[in-house]
C-alpha cells in the first residue's frame, strides 16, 4: 500500500489515497492507524488520514477521513486538512480554487499558495467555519456561564476532581475552562506558562473527564499580548502534539471571549506559527499555515498483517 507522509507545524500524519486504492475503505482503518502511527515499529505519526471520493450530492472535490493514534476517528484536523489540500493539488491534480474538502465538520473552503518554481502548494488558508459555542453542542455537561456558553466554567466542581485540581494548581492553570467546538470539542485553559504545565497528566485527565461525553482536546494557553497567543496541546486520542489547527482556532475564539486577545492573532505553538482570524462580519474562523510533504513509501505486508489486514 502506497502512502505519503505530511506535516503541518510538526503535526504529522500518514496519508493514503483511497480514490486510487478503493478497497482500503472496507478494511479496519482504526487498527491500521494504530499500527502505522507507532513511532518505533510503524511509520510514526499523529494518526492516519485518508483522501476519499466525496459523498454523492456534495460539491466537494475530495473527502477527508482522520484516525487518531488510538484508532478512534475524529471529525477534523486543521493542520491535516491543509495537507489534504497539498496532496490533492500536487498529486491528484485537483487545481480548483477554492478547493472544497469534505470533512466531519462539513465541506471546507481552502485557498492556497503555490510555489512559482516547483508548482507545488506550500501554504493554505482554511475557512474553518463558525465556532460552536452552545454547551450542549460542544458537547460538555458543564453548566453554561454566559448566554448558553461555558466561558471559564469550573471544571473541578465535578466529583472526584481532586487530582485534577492539584495538577492545575501546580501548573499555574486557572480553574476556569472555556469550551469551544470547531467540529470537534476543545477545552481551553489559561495559565502562567504552558511549559510549566504537567500536560501529559493533565491532558489525559481532562480528555476523559465526565464533563465531556465525547472526550475533548485540551489546550493550556498564555496570552502575552492581544495579537500573540502561546499554547501547548493535548489531542484527543493522540496525546501531546506539536500543533493543532482546530485547536488554534478554538484557542483564539476562547481568548477573544475572555477578553484577552483581538480577533486576529499569531498562535505560537511548539511546531511553529499559525495565523488565526475570527472574522466579525461572517463569524467564520480563518486559519493560515504551511503544509509540507516529508517522504513517501510503501507499507510492508508484515506491517499490514499486524493491523489484521484482510483486504
Amino acid at each position: 500500500m502506497f502512502f505519503r507522509k505530511y506535516e503541518g507545524l510538526g503535526n504529522d500524519y500518514v496519508y493514503v489515497d483511497v480514490v486510487g486504492q478503493p478497497g482500503l475503505a472496507e478494511c479496519d482503518l482504526g487498527a491500521l492507524a494504530q499500527v502505522v502511527s507507532d513511532r518505533h515499529f510503524g511509520v510514526g505519526s499523529d494518526g492516519l488520514i485518508l483522501l476519499c471520493p466525496p459523498t454523492a450530492g456534495t460539491k466537494a472535490h475530495v473527502r477527508m477521513r482522520m484516525f487518531n493514534v488510538d484508532g478512534s476517528e475524529s471529525e477534523m484536523c486543521g493542520n491535516g486538512v491543509r495537507c489534504v489540500a497539498k496532496f490533492a493539488h500536487d498529486h491528484m491534480r485537483i487545481r480548483e480554487e477554492p478547493m472544497l474538502v469534505e470533512t466531519g465538520r462539513g465541506v471546507l473552503s481552502i485557498r492556497y499558495i503555490v510555489d512559482r518554481d516547483s508548482g507545488e502548494l506550500t501554504a493554505a488558508t482554511v475557512d474553518m467555519g463558525e465556532p460552536i459555542l452552545a454547551a450542549a453542542a460542544v458537547p460538555t455537561l458543564l453548566a453554561p456561564t454566559r448566554d448558553g456558553m461555558v466561558i471559564e466554567g469550573e471544571l473541578t466542581e465535578f466529583a472526584g476532581s481532586g487530582e485534577l485540581a492539584e495538577l492545575m494548581r501546580q501548573g499555574g492553570v486557572a480553574s476556569g475552562v472555556t469550551c469551544v467546538s470547531m467540529g470537534n470539542p476543545h477545552a481551553v485553559l489559561f495559565c502562567e506558562n504552558p511549559e510549566l504545565v504537567p500536560l501529559e497528566r493533565l491532558g489525559r485527565l481532562i480528555e476523559h473527564h465526565p464533563a465531556f461525553p465525547r472526550r475533548t482536546n485540551v489546550h493550556v494557553v498564555m496570552v502575552p499580548s492581544r495579537t500573540c497567543v502561546v499554547a501547548r496541546t493535548w489531542e484527543r486520542g493522540s496525546g501531546i502534539t506539536l500543533a493543532s489547527g482546530t485547536g488554534a482556532s478554538a484557542i483564539l475564539v476562547a481568548s477573544v471571549l475572555t477578553g484577552r486577545a483581538d480577533r486576529a492573532a499569531t498562535l505560537e505553538l511548539p511546531g511553529g506559527e499559525l495565523m488565526i482570524h475570527w472574522e466579525a462580519r461572517t463569524n467564520h474562523v480563518m486559519m493560515t499555515g504551511p503544509a509540507t510533504e516529508t517522504f513517501s513509501g510503501t507499507l510492508s505486508t508484515g506491517l499490514l498483517r499486524k493491523a489484521g489486514w484482510k483486504c
